[in-house]
């Protein structure tokens, strides 16, 4: 490859996005937990008040190159932690597996970092699957701390179903 480029990504980046966030579900073996569509994911990111940014690296450089320009990309938002202060929670992080080793995802990182620092954030959170020894080593490698071991903290969350039953106004 001869070059790749960051940049901030655009409401045509969509369907590229959905893919690699598909590739990145099957890597993780959960491609049947994706439920997202492209309208979502365009309404979602791309409105008045988006709920996530992106960021998207992108082939640069080969002229009769075959195949997907979007080769990774990092989902993000801005959240708040009472004890800490503003944090930028990194969502999703995927490079295609063809990509890696040319350090797409350690520019991605040095980004996010970049303007963590410049909005003030205290750190950056994200969760990694269990089963992800590389993941787990590329970000222990660059100083992240793994908070399962170190705090003892555990993932919860209220699914769809569980939300409908706790908003429904109580029986008598």
């Amino acid at each position: 490859m001869d070059m790749f480029k960051l940049r901030k990504a655009e409401p045509k980046d969509v369907s590229d996005i959905l893919r690699l966030i598909k590739e990145l579900a099957k890597y993780e073996e959960m491609e049947d937990k994706v439920l997202l569509t492209e309208k979502e994911l365009l309404e979602d990111g791309f409105g008045d008040h988006p709920f996530y940014h992106c960021i998207v690296a992108e082939r640069e450089g080969e002229q009769n190159f075959v195949g997907p320009k979007v080769i990774g990309f990092a989902m993000y938002y801005f959240t708040y932690d009472p004890w800490i202060g503003k944090l930028l929670y990194l969502e999703d992080f995927f490079v295609m597996e063809e990509y890696r080793g040319n350090g797409i995802g350690s520019e991605i990182l040095k980004l996010l970092s970049h303007l963590a620092m410049k909005t003030r954030c205290s750190s950056m959170h994200f969760i990694v699957a269990e089963n992800n020894k590389p993941s787990i080593e590329f970000y222990k490698r660059r100083g992240a701390d793994d908070l399962s071991q170190d705090e003892g903290w555990r993932l919860f969350r209220f699914d769809k179903d569980s939300l409908l039953k706790m908003s429904s106004p109580a029986e008598e």
